[in-house]
């Protein structure tokens, strides 16, 4: 009876202080991301299985119930402990990337997931990237040191370790996102824009090396000639019928169950789910999900602009920056004014990391928004 009032009161605290607004419209884009979970998977998993054709919405929603679970644990900690807990799991997620490339499952040419007994298939930067930001954000707003370059430069080392070994695997989209939220950071903390212009300007030249002249990374290279050349590619196939879909769909879709983009292109379920949604639901319902999208993210700055703490700010503002610029990859892939990249949409796509690492954001993000008791 004890423990029932305890978890009431606990639950009852944690609903009062968290920004039920943000909460709700993170709940939304999960509630939105399950239902197209359903629509785009029931064929695909009845044509691979040929048993149960809601097998794979069954499984994404098992992971939204994860994702809540953690969404509710990241938010209740108090801010301290979310820091002190995030150093730990940064590194024991560092660590899961950094052994990739001797235990990692190579799929389509790529090594970027681990499959351990106690942990199915994950793809191990998708876990880092939250904590990846907050450790950035220690850094820069790190009082143990004034010198500014110091900080800088330890960034760049930590930032640079973990592109390094996403170029080994070789996942080029992620590395942007890593080196954008770093350079978000970055210029958000006050950076002089000419040191920041001439990192970048360096680290593109350095990526651009990279896909040019090292074999390894041939099938980018040929992923970016396709895209140029509508006539060549597998790749350009996928783009072309994503915008085919799209077109297709006209204003308000072909209804539901009539699309064929996610029979026509192998993994429309994570990386096409936008023309798959244009497709059945026309664009109209694209542009509501976008303005969800905005609502989010402008409500966070909201908050953002009353917080007082430098370092929660940093946190906040390279959350959603995170997410704002995989949504715009993706969704730029879509319409084909990207090549190919493999980059799912927060909320929305389906995939069991994509999906935790998106909660583990939104539970940091609802844990620094809401009404601060204990600082």
């Amino acid at each position: 009876m004890q423990n029932n009032i305890f978890l009431f009161k606990f639950y009852h605290q944690w609903w009062k202080n968290i920004d039920k607004s943000i909460f709700l419209l993170i709940s939304l884009l999960f509630i939105i991301g399950l239902f197209f979970s359903l629509v785009s998977t029931s064929l695909i998993a009845s044509d691979k299985l040929d048993t149960n054709s809601y097998f794979f919405f069954f499984k994404h929603l098992i992971y939204i119930f994860i994702g809540i679970f953690i969404i509710f644990i990241f938010s209740s900690l108090k801010t301290n402990q979310l820091f002190h807990y995030s150093y730990f799991l940064f590194f024991i997620t560092l660590a899961t990337l950094l052994l990739v490339p001797i235990i990692g499952v190579e799929v389509k040419g790529s090594k970027r997931w681990i499959d351990l007994f106690f942990l199915p298939r994950f793809q191990p930067i998708e876990l880092l990237k939250p904590f990846y930001i907050i450790m950035i954000s220690t850094i820069l707003c790190s009082v143990r040191t004034s010198n500014i370059y110091l900080k800088y430069l330890l960034s760049i080392v930590l930032a640079s370790i973990i592109a390094l070994f996403l170029i080994m695997q070789p996942d080029i989209g992620q590395t942007l996102l890593v080196i954008f939220s770093w350079a978000v950071l970055i210029f958000t903390s006050g950076v002089n824009i000419f040191l920041l212009f001439g990192l970048s300007i360096i680290a593109i030249i350095s990526l651009a090396y990279l896909i040019m002249f090292v074999p390894k990374f041939d099938y980018i290279q040929g992923r970016i000639f396709s895209f140029f050349n509508r006539d060549t590619g597998t790749h350009n196939f996928q783009s072309d019928k994503a915008i085919e879909s799209i077109t297709s769909g006209g204003y308000f879709g072909k209804g539901i169950g009539e699309g064929t983009l996610k029979n026509r292109v192998p993994e429309a379920h994570t990386d096409y789910i936008i023309s798959v949604i244009s497709e059945e639901f026309g664009v109209v319902a694209i542009i509501l999900i976008l303005l969800l999208f905005l609502i989010f993210i402008y409500m966070v700055f909201k908050k953002i602009n009353f917080e007082k703490n430098d370092k929660i700010k940093l946190v906040l503002i390279g959350c959603v920056s995170l997410i704002l610029m995989q949504a715009t990859i993706h969704i730029g892939v879509n319409i084909r004014l990207f090549p190919t990249t493999g980059m799912t949409l927060p909320f929305l796509s389906y995939g069991g990391s994509s999906i935790i690492s998106i909660s583990i954001i939104s539970g940091i993000i609802l844990n620094l928004t809401k009404r601060k008791i204990e600082n």
